[in-house]
């Protein structure tokens, strides 16, 4: 029997009602397929009913990805490795339909390391993951909310999101503590053409303190140079949260202009 290990997150999406609507959100058939966590393999069993052109899967577990070989065979491919250590532009020269139950410890890692790595052109149609309900809360949260912060600016800038669901904790073996909620992200067709480690680096100055005003990492950054708050309009007592996603994306813009 296949025990969960709490070192690497591991909680087994078991409802076959959400199994089924995860596998039913987009066009599987006739696609190229990555499944990251596929754990014992319900999800994957329900992904192979699709019809897929080719299913990946990746699982760092050692105990799981044998038993991911016994049950499926040839059906799919199998890489027995950490996630954050793979380059997956190179999985495939298709564009890869996403599913992922990924580990609730290291879940905003992942999705971080996909959008820093994205270049011009995307490896992915769709990510179609489950993260714990208080992280899909910051993903997609709106300016002025208590949520809203850097997760928030970096996951939206070059990707559309919507909530699918939230998933109770009945819904896995063993139960988490928690809720869980279900994304689905979408390549953007038109996005601001910056750094991402600059828009990473101007919104930690600013959110590091987010409960101070605007002013004093504003003028550290930009040297005390108002022009650029009095063209993008911002006014420098409000907070970090106040400021919508676009602003930051102009803010990294205007700061890659002055360091150019």
């Amino acid at each position: 029997m296949i025990k969960a290990k709490k070192s690497l997150g591991q909680n087994f999406l078991t409802d076959n009602n959400i199994l089924e609507k995860i596998v039913s959100y987009t066009k599987i058939e006739n696609k190229t397929i990555l499944e990251v966590g596929p754990g014992t393999g319900n999800l994957t069993s329900y992904i192979l009913r699709k019809k897929p052109k080719k299913v990946i899967v990746i699982e760092k577990d050692n105990n799981l990805a044998v038993h991911l070989k016994d049950t499926f065979e040839d059906q799919i491919h199998i890489i027995n490795k950490d996630i954050l250590e793979i380059d997956e532009r190179f999985l495939s020269q298709e564009k890869l339909t996403v599913f992922g139950n990924l580990p609730y410890n290291i879940s905003t890692e992942i999705l971080s390391k996909w959008i820093v790595s994205l270049k011009q052109s995307f490896w992915f149609d769709h990510l179609i993951l489950m993260f714990q309900k208080e992280v899909a809360d910051r993903i997609i949260s709106k300016t002025n909310s208590s949520n809203y912060g850097r997760l928030t600016i970096l996951s939206n800038w070059k990707l559309k999101i919507k909530k699918i669901c939230d998933i109770k904790p009945s819904s896995f073996s063993p139960k988490p503590k928690i809720e869980s909620t279900l994304l689905i992200f979408t390549p953007k067709n038109n996005y601001y053409k910056i750094d991402p480690k600059n828009l990473e680096s101007i919104t930690r100055a600013f959110f590091n303190q987010r409960r101070k005003m605007l002013k004093k990492p504003y003028n550290k950054i930009f040297n005390g140079n108002l022009d650029i708050s009095k063209k993008l309009k911002i006014d420098l007592n409000l907070r970090p949260q106040n400021l919508d996603l676009e602003t930051y994306y102009k803010l990294t813009n205007e700061y890659e202009k002055l360091n150019s």
